[in-house]
């Protein structure tokens, strides 16, 4: 292992060349471009020893990693913003077609009006196509995510998202700690899917299918997302067994152990918000940060079980989520404790949209704000 201090997409290359990918097709796009160009380097130099292809948009790189996933490569793509709205249709074949692929969302506003920084609505847009969705709220935490996605990807046929916030982490320069190429072989064998396309082989992909079949496929998708909890957990705690380092859960509490006041968040806004908790304690509020590592599928019993009956859970969202109040972590939230017999008020708002500064001050005044709404 070793330390280095680089950007968020450095860490995301270096993970992505550790993990041993086959193929990468890439269209650039601000601010994944220096991804792009990180692991091209590696492709000129020989690190990377796979195919790495340039093509003429977004909708070109994933239907090219789509089609090579069919043929057994381990696959990577990477895109933001509106590069990922051009991808949606392909996005539904990788889920559909039961395609392990990762992809890197480095997290941008969408238009209109045009806007070049980090809010959360282009993964949020994109959250029923069936892909899994991994966020991050620093650089160890993109490192380590691609190890991550691809362990539960190739164990349940299904593609994962990483998500990170544009230039608040993608450009930034933080410490990370790199894992010898050892240790991610024994965690990520190469890949060796149980069937794919080819000559000797036979078969074919993604055909028409009657209504039954159609909806059989669609039932099992989601049965296995429901599923992939489970193995996003199992696989958690082996990378943690294997590296020595302790590892974030699906939600990460920290703060106060007895809190009364919950502050829940995703992305890099996630950081902010243990230093809100901090501040809150001080003011003789117990409160404890929550952060989110796995948004689909939404961790609901860890949420549950977290949470103590009569506490108050704040949610902060980096996202509107139209025709409801808040963003989807508050719908979500809401969603998981429905049926749970604890008594826990819930409130939530959408904040940092369109990159606005997010520091400590600006969400302590929104929190405060809404444990006086909690009061009426």
């Amino acid at each position: 292992m070793s330390k280095r201090i680089e950007t968020g997409n450095t860490a995301c290359a270096l993970a992505v060349l550790a993990a041993g990918i086959d193929y990468m097709a890439a269209y650039p796009i601000t601010p994944q471009t220096t991804l792009s160009e990180k692991i091209a380097n590696f492709a000129a130099t020989g690190e990377f020893t796979g195919k790495y292809v340039l093509v003429e948009s977004e909708h070109s790189a994933m239907s090219a990693v789509a089609a090579a996933s069919a043929v057994g490569a381990r696959t990577f793509t990477a895109t933001s913003s509106q590069g990922l709205l051009h991808m949606h249709e392909i996005l539904h074949y990788a889920s559909g077609g039961r395609l392990p692929v990762v992809m890197a969302n480095i997290n941008r506003a969408v238009l209109a009006p045009w806007c070049l920084y980090a809010d959360h609505q282009d993964s949020i847009s994109q959250r029923d196509t069936g892909w899994l969705q991994l966020f991050c709220s620093n650089h160890q935490e993109i490192y380590d995510s691609v190890f991550l996605a691809y362990k539960v990807a190739e164990k349940v046929d299904i593609p994962v998202m990483i998500s990170y916030d544009g230039f608040l982490l993608s450009h930034s320069l933080l410490p990370f700690e790199t894992v010898d190429d050892s240790v991610i072989k024994q965690y990520l064998p190469d890949r060796d899917p149980a069937w794919r396309l080819h000559p000797d082989i036979g078969g074919n992909f993604s055909n028409v299918a009657m209504a039954a079949e159609y909806s059989a496929y669609r039932h099992r998708l989601a049965d296995d997302t429901l599923k992939s909890l489970q193995i996003f957990r199992d696989s958690i705690k082996e990378y943690e067994n294997l590296t020595g380092r302790k590892q974030p859960d699906l939600i990460e509490a920290s703060g106060t152990e007895n809190a009364n006041v919950y502050l829940l968040s995703m992305g890099s806004m996630a950081s902010e918000m243990e230093l809100v908790a901090t501040e809150l304690t001080k003011q003789g509020i117990n409160a404890s940060a929550l952060k989110l590592r796995l948004y689909r599928p939404f961790p609901s019993d860890e949420l549950v079980n977290i949470l103590p009956d009569g506490s108050t859970l704040i949610v902060l969202d980096r996202n509107i989520a139209y025709g409801h109040p808040g963003g989807v972590l508050y719908m979500e939230a809401r969603s998981a404790l429905y049926e749970s017999d604890k008594k826990i008020r819930v409130l939530g708002g959408s904040v940092g949209l369109g990159g606005v500064d997010l520091t400590v001050s600006v969400l302590l005044n929104e929190v405060n704000r809404l444990l006086e709404v909690a009061k009426a």
